[in-house]
């Protein structure tokens, strides 16, 4: 899949709606380029853009924001609650799908290159793009903000990673680099600024200094007050979710400020946040409550509930959850984005793909989603209750299937178009048929691993199935029997499209070993399914 990178500039301006709409126009307006969401501040005074595509156009759409704004912001009239040193502020690039941190620090680089060179205005690199282990940390670049920058220059120990040493009155600093996605997590409180202060000093990992660490790593923190909603904020900005999660920061402010006798109203995301974070705080919550939760969509409900996220404003999961936006922003061409009729059509067109690989995980992804119904259709009612657990422990296999399997139906595609490609690449020379060659086997060992993982996915199903027939609504014992037959026959789909695409692979070890797994797989499906219909026939 092509590399996604997203950009996140942070501007200093969060009041002048014609300013921000100028930026976020200049961004909207590089190609490759998708704004997804812009988020203002007026206490703050600072907005922060998200936006996704390909390296070079987030660079290009950095540095047209950037231009843009180099003619609308006066850094001297400039005051806001938010730390900053400059009209730029800080633009990190970020990782997304395909890309790699050294991408994102290859990003930054150019883009802090290029906008010294355009604006001649000081740069500098933190976070993974640093060139030195002191400007990794972010506060610690901003320290004295743009009122103490005049003198920093000044020191050698501060000279810019690109631009001149020069203090630029209307700009100030721009401080770009690369990291892993950032949370901009904020909790509300009906406090003084002190005491939010107060509790960001003992959760932030800075802690209250050098002898005084706070609880948390990668977590940044400070207290703020916000006059337009009457409310303190402890802010955060959550460095690693996966290492601090969300809810570990929601809790531990929630404890402190019951200590203090404070009440806690909501919560707040600026910009974006990825799924996982949100699924993770959903997990939590289920298990420290015992919950049974397993559609997606309750769990991200559940987290806006618990954390209160919409108390400022609607929480609008397609437009604050990245997944969802960069979704948005590319279902075209998608096979699992069209619609039934649409599918049926694309498949029966004079075309190679989508083919039988693509159909397979389509009716591999229907014999679990049936499979999952059976489950729902039992749990919960009064003359199932007996089974209550069971059904807690059979159901979110298929419906983990289903959402894995639904992915198969394009991944099939992709790897077929891949081994095309390759089948259209020159051979005018010996290296030319050397590399030709070279892209034709892995495009062909990539059409086998697809299906492969379909027939995987397929058999962990079987004993899941099994127990389904037994204790599930007996009313549903066809739908369990369909699912029984489409799950066979999506493992026979899926065993056809290994043999077809092992035939022409010269790695013989390769080969031999595929053939063997494939063959035990469709093995399985074949006794398995016997198994199934056979408890199935035996239940009135």
């Amino acid at each position: 899949m092509a590399k996604l990178v997203e950009c996140v500039p942070n501007f200093s301006e969060g009041r002048n709606k014609e300013v921000i709409d100028a930026i976020a126009g200049a961004i909207s307006a590089t190609e490759g380029c998708s704004l997804l969401d812009v988020d203002p501040g007026a206490s703050t005074n600072r907005t922060v853009y998200t936006f996704v595509g390909p390296p070079q156009a987030v660079v290009e759409g950095a540095l047209n924001a950037a231009r843009a704004a180099f003619a609308i912001i006066d850094m001297a009239k400039h005051t806001g609650q938010h730390p900053r040193m400059g009209a730029l502020d800080v633009c990190p690039f970020i990782p997304v799908r395909s890309a790699t941190m050294d991408d994102c620090v290859a990003c930054a680089n150019e883009f802090g290159r290029r906008l010294a060179d355009m604006l001649e205005v000081p740069v500098y690199l933190y976070g993974e793009a640093a060139q030195s282990e002191n400007r990794r940390s972010l506060p610690t670049i901003r320290a004295g903000e743009y009122e103490a920058l005049p003198e920093k220059l000044r020191k050698s120990e501060w000279a810019p990673d690109f631009g001149p040493a020069t203090f630029v009155a209307s700009w100030g600093a721009t401080v770009t680099g690369a990291r892993k996605f950032l949370i901009a997590y904020n909790v509300n409180l009906l406090s003084t600024k002190e005491q939010a202060h107060r509790i960001a000093l003992d959760i932030r990992e800075q802690g209250r200094g050098k002898d005084q660490p706070g609880r948390f790593k990668k977590v940044q923190g400070i207290g703020w007050y916000l006059e337009e909603s009457s409310v303190a904020q402890v802010s955060t900005n959550i460095l690693d979710f996966e290492l601090t999660p969300l809810h570990a920061v929601y809790e531990e402010i929630c404890r402190d400020a019951r200590e203090l006798n404070l009440p806690v109203v909501g919560s707040q995301i600026v910009g974006l946040i990825p799924l996982k974070a949100m699924l993770d705080c959903a997990d939590f919550y289920v298990q420290k409550e015992k919950l049974f939760i397993v559609e997606e969509e309750h769990k991200v409900r559940l987290v806006i509930s618990k954390l209160g996220l919409d108390s400022l404003g609607p929480f609008i999961p397609k437009e604050r959850i990245i997944e969802y936006m960069v979704e948005a922003n590319q279902d075209e061409g998608r096979l699992v984005s069209l619609s039934l009729q649409q599918f049926v059509r694309s498949v029966g067109a004079r075309t190679a793909a989508p083919g039988g690989g693509s159909v397979s995980a389509a009716i591999a992804a229907m014999g679990a989603a049936l499979g999952c119904m059976v489950g729902q259709m039992t749990y919960g009612k009064r003359q199932f209750e007996a089974v209550d657990g069971i059904m807690r422990r059979l159901i979110p296999p298929f419906h983990q299937a289903m959402n894995d399997l639904l992915l198969i139906v394009d991944a099939d595609s992709t790897a077929f178009n891949s081994y095309m490609a390759a089948l259209k690449m020159p051979r005018s020379t010996a290296d030319d048929i050397k590399r030709r060659e070279e892209a034709q086997q892995e495009g062909l060992k990539k059409a086998v691993g697809v299906p492969l993982s379909l027939a995987e996915k397929v058999a962990a199903l079987w004993p899941v199935l099994q127990d389904m027939v037994r204790y599930g609504n007996v009313a549903c014992k066809s739908d369990a029997q369909v699912a029984a037959k489409a799950l066979e026959t999506a493992v026979w789909g899926a065993y056809y499209n290994i043999i077809i695409n092992l035939k022409d692979i010269t790695d013989q070890s390769f080969k031999c070993a595929m053939e063997e797994k494939a063959s035990a797989l469709l093995k399985e499906a074949r006794e398995s399914v016997a198994m199934v219909l056979e408890t199935a026939s035996q239940r009135p």
